[in-house]
């Protein structure tokens, strides 16, 4: 991935408890940057952000609303990600793959195939798995309601194990 100058931008992190862990939050001035997945600590989440949030200001403010709906959907609850993303650092295919992982409803999962055809490139089904292991944002981008052909889980860069948990507590019936 490209490296993207942020000298000018303010980036700020927010570090937060949820139902299945410690998740954190990494955005800039264009929008947000990273999302970790649940964390056994505060300070797991926080280096699961990656080098780039050592020079970030913690604060909770501007990332409040993002927390809020991060916490909601890890207790369960169906949850829209609207928010406006900083993909700047990403190749221009990786925003494509990542833009019609955004589209995949809750609950529902599509395979690496359909998205490549989706995008206009039929065989690239595991340049897309590729690209989805490089989403900095898992959870606002989707990338657990991608699997393989066959319906098995396919590759997940936190493990097979959360994979199954985010799309069983998107199954689960309570879900609102």
């Amino acid at each position: 991935m490209a490296k993207v100058k942020r000298s000018c931008q303010r980036l700020e992190y927010t570090v937060f408890n949820t139902d299945m862990g410690w998740v954190g939050v990494l955005g800039s001035t264009r929008g947000l940057l990273r999302v970790s997945l649940p964390r056994p600590s505060a300070a797991e989440a926080l280096e699961a952000l990656g080098d780039i949030a050592k020079g970030a200001v913690c604060t909770a403010s501007r990332l409040e609303d993002a927390a809020r709906r991060l916490k909601l959907y890890f207790c369960g609850h169906r949850t829209a990600f609207p928010d406006e993303l900083d993909l700047s650092a990403a190749t221009t295919f990786q925003r494509e793959v990542w833009h019609q992982t955004r589209l995949i409803p809750h609950a529902e999962t599509r395979s690496y195939r359909d998205l490549a055809e989706q995008i206009g490139r039929p065989g690239a089904a595991r340049a897309v798995g590729q690209a989805l292991a490089r989403n900095p944002l898992p959870v606002v981008i989707p990338c657990h309601r991608v699997i393989t052909k066959s319906g098995r889980l396919g590759g997940f860069s936190n493990g097979l194990e959360l994979k199954r948990r985010l799309l069983d507590l998107e199954a689960r019936k309570n879900n609102q």
